[in-house]
């Protein structure tokens, strides 16, 4: 047949050709490398490109595990893989422009019936949870089903001791490994949660717009700089991800009053993801002057600016309110005292793929925190022109007891407040590369602003401290493998700190393969090793109340710092090693140990003015601080071991269990207590560590034996957790020092084994009515065991709440 090229017939020959090119010159390009959790490349693996659950294009992987696919539309897409004896995998939601763009997604996939993650803490890029031989744990929301707070899933995680001072809102601690609660880096998308010198009090972190927690077990002052000298803690803000906007809303009622209220509204449109998340919960707890307010608000936006730039912009505001009571079962009766919290985090972050291999992350982050503490009123029994508190009986778990009434504060003491402020500016600049598939180089710089200050008005400790400091890092790392057998990661970083000065941190971690088996008994052998530095910058008041800052307020300090070289106080400082295996059974069982050793020096205390001399520290000297001063006199070790076994019973239901033996020790200290120990006359023969521990013996508060057992399920429209906490005797004090009726220290009890064992069970579940409308509940302490957390300070007993969650839009319209 003959064409003839007629002018009307040009014009439509012309168009057609212009649209298949258009067409062809705007179709994106996805590709990427499909490997299993170890790098080895997976051939012939299905990689799906789906869109509002239709499969829109598909294709396989090649001998070296690679793929491509086209697309010639815009929208957002996933992608979803598949592969014989492999979990199929989704990706997250990205977005496709439809121009000439290649957008690089790497996928690995996991055995069947493992649990593998994805982490980032040990190397500060995304890696799989096979690769880092150092100890990382990762709780999705499964393992935190309706939790208000983070607190209950931390008790989940190996190695970690969590203390509530009273009920809910109480002052939290947590412990990793027996180091110090001020010693662990906490980040909320990347942004350090931590007040100046590393106090960060988990009690107000409530779980409502979290995605997942990450958290590393030993030090990671490469990476995060000061204050990470125990661990890392990393909170990760959840994102939409349903293209019709999807809101959520919660409400539930319990005992002790309790009020909770959440809506969240989220979706992703286009180029952008949404989330906002408000959530406020009341309770007036079960203990008078307890009653506790929380309201958070959560957001995180998301903007692909283009296939190789993204920018991220999140934010957590927290105003918590709550009474305290004080320690009652030392008592009797409730203090009047009450705390306000208004906590602000936000983070502005801008990420760059500008070649497969080059990735570049700048990050600005921002933290307010506010803390009011007030007392109104004065309470207790007047005598002698002094407050007591009720007569009580106080009974330690090493069988000692004692009875009075204690010392509560003078009769002038109210109204009093006291004012604690801290800001935080940072800017952080990360560059990484991966040279060929074997060796990646990470390098960074961060530049941090602190301000703080902290006021009281109390007759007694009236005070006015201020902070204002300039740090920077410069981070050098590199991780990678050699023939998917060994995995490493070397680092090193110089922190430059406005107080203490230049302080360099190496880390080294390593893992290895030796058995590396699809079938049998024992599937796979991985052995762990790490060894890592720490360093923990001081808090205002150490600071303040240093022999440095001390010198410098006297006429004649100048002269006194001069002549005899006294330096400004240093950083405290952790030296960690450990050795790990990680032992897999038959597909569905995958069992850990763990020993560690952690050894924590220039640690820092006051010393009395009379003990400085003991120091070295010159009769004139001593006598200029006054009372006495801030120094790094304090050392102590801790060390263990610990062991986990994992156990995915059905594709339903999966069990952890977990043990870890503590062995913590104060080796030096020159505080009143370790030089001067105090003794209760009705046991003549103890010394006893009044307000600190003595040389010697365990730390405050850490058990040297804890554990912890959790059960999932999930199937179809039920989901359930039952989580318990095992934690034996511990260390601590009544700190009643010179506060009985004659102000002698006959309310003081031995420190060893004060506190009582405890176990805590929790029991959650919740159930799909419908697409649209889910109930729940979540007990806490199902056996109302009383006990306490903190000496003096009685837990939360038995507790229910009960709620129903209406869901609209999102996936919900599309389930059947």
């Amino acid at each position: 047949m003959k064409i003839s090229c007629q002018p009307e017939h040009a014009r439509l020959l012309f168009l057609a050709i212009a649209l298949v090119w258009s067409v062809a010159g705007h179709a994106s390009n996805i590709e990427g490398v499909v490997t299993d959790r170890l790098g080895a490349v997976i051939s012939n693996a299905t990689v799906e490109l789906v869109a509002d659950g239709e499969s829109l294009n598909s294709t396989r992987t090649d001998a070296q595990g690679k793929y491509h696919l086209t697309f010639t539309k815009s929208g957002r897409v996933h992608l979803h893989i598949q592969a014989p004896t492999f979990a199929a995998e989704n990706t997250g939601g990205f977005y496709v422009g439809g121009g000439n763009e290649t957008i690089t997604c790497n996928v690995f996939l996991r055995p069947e019936n493992v649990s593998q993650k994805v982490v980032v803490t040990a190397t500060g890029v995304p890696v799989s949870q096979a690769q880092v031989g150092a100890p990382v744990d990762v709780l999705a929301p499964s393992d935190y089903l309706n939790d208000l707070d983070i607190l209950e899933a931390l008790s989940s995680v190996l190695g970690l001791q969590v203390t509530q001072t009273g009920q809910r809102g109480g002052a939290t601690s947590v412990f990793i490994r027996g180091g110090n609660s001020n010693a662990n880096k906490v980040l909320l998308d990347g942004v350090p949660v931590n007040d100046i010198g590393g106090v960060v009090d988990f009690g107000d972190l409530e779980a409502n717009g979290l995605e997942n927690v990450e958290v590393l077990r030993g030090p990671n002052s490469v990476l995060y700089g000061s204050d990470a000298l125990a661990g890392v803690v990393s909170l990760t803000t959840r994102r939409g991800t349903t293209p019709l906007p999807q809101l959520e809303y919660s409400v539930e009622a319990g005992n002790f009053g309790t009020r909770r209220q959440e809506g969240i509204l989220s979706g992703a449109w286009r180029r952008f993801d949404y989330l906002a998340d408000a959530e406020r919960f009341d309770s007036a707890n079960s203990v008078p002057n307890s009653q506790f307010h929380n309201g958070t608000f959560a957001g995180n936006l998301g903007w692909s600016l283009s296939a190789a730039n993204r920018a991220r912009l999140t934010l957590r505001r927290i105003a918590t309110a709550l009474g305290l009571p004080g320690a009652l079962d030392l008592y009797g009766l409730p203090d009047d005292g009450a705390q306000q919290d208004h906590d602000t985090f936000l983070s502005a972050t801008w990420e760059n793929q500008a070649t497969p291999n080059w990735h570049n992350v700048l990050r600005y982050g921002a933290s307010r925190l506010v803390r009011h503490f007030e007392k109104l009123a004065a309470m207790g029994s007047r005598i002698d022109g002094s407050l007591f508190g009720l007569p009580v009986t106080i009974h330690g778990a090493n069988g000692f007891s004692t009875s009075g009434q204690a010392f509560l504060s003078t009769t002038d003491c109210c109204p009093s407040t006291s004012v604690a402020t801290a800001q935080r500016d940072f800017v952080y600049a990360q560059t990484d590369y991966q040279l060929k598939r074997y060796v990646n180089f990470l390098l960074a710089y961060r530049y941090e602003a602190e301000r703080g200050e902290s006021r009281s008005n109390s007759p007694q400790f009236a005070s006015n401290e201020r902070a204002d400091r300039r740090n920077s890092s410069f981070i050098v790392e590199t991780h990678g493998d050699v023939r998917n057998r060994t995995f490493y990661a070397v680092g090193g970083s110089l922190e430059n700190n406005a107080v203490f000065g230049l302080e360099a941190t190496p880390r080294v971690s390593l893992a290895f393969y030796p058995l590396q088996s699809g079938s049998g008994v024992f599937r796979t052998t991985k052995l762990n090793f790490n060894f890592g530095k720490g360093i923990k910058e001081p808090s205002i008041f150490d600071e303040d109340n240093s022999l440095f800052r001390l010198l410098e307020q006297q006429p004649d300090g100048s002269r006194l710092i001069q002549k005899f070289g006294i330096r400004p106080i240093g950083a405290e400082r952790s030296r960690s090693y450990d050795l790990g295996v990680e032992q897999s059974f038959a597909s569905r069982v995958q069992w850990d140990v763990s020993l560690f050793h952690n050894q924590f020096t220039n640690e820092i205390e006051f010393v009395t003015s009379n003990a400085l001399p003991g120091l070295g520290v010159p009769a004139a000297v001593a006598t200029a601080t006054g009372f006495g001063a801030t120094l790094n006199s304090a050392d102590f070790r801790a060390q263990g071991a610990e062991t986990k076994i994992v156990y995915r019973i059905s594709d339903s239901i999966a069990a952890r269990a977990g043990y870890t033996y503590l062995d913590a020790s104060v080796e030096r200290s020159f505080s009143s207590d370790a030089l001067s120990p105090a003794f209760n006359p009705l046991f003549p023969r103890i010394p006893i560590g009044a307000l600190g521990p003595l040389v010697g013996a365990r730390p405050f508060r850490r058990a040297p034996h804890s554990g912890f057992l959790a059960l999932t399920y999930a199937h179809s429209r039920f989901s359930g957790l039952f989580q318990g906490t095992f934690v034996s005797r511990r260390d601590d004090s009544t700190f009643l020092l010179f506060s009985d009726l004659n102000f002698g220290n006959t309310l003081l009890l031995p420190n060893r084994n004060l506190d009582r064992a405890y176990q805590k069970l929790d029991l959650s579940a919740a159930f799909g009515l419908t697409n649209y409308l889910t109930c729940y509940i979540a007990m806490e302490n199902l056996l109302s065991q009383h006990y306490d957390a903190a000496f003096g300070f009685p837990s939360l007993p038995f507790a229910v709440r009960s709620g129903l969650k209406i869901t609209l839009g999102g996936e919900s319209w599309h389930r059947k």
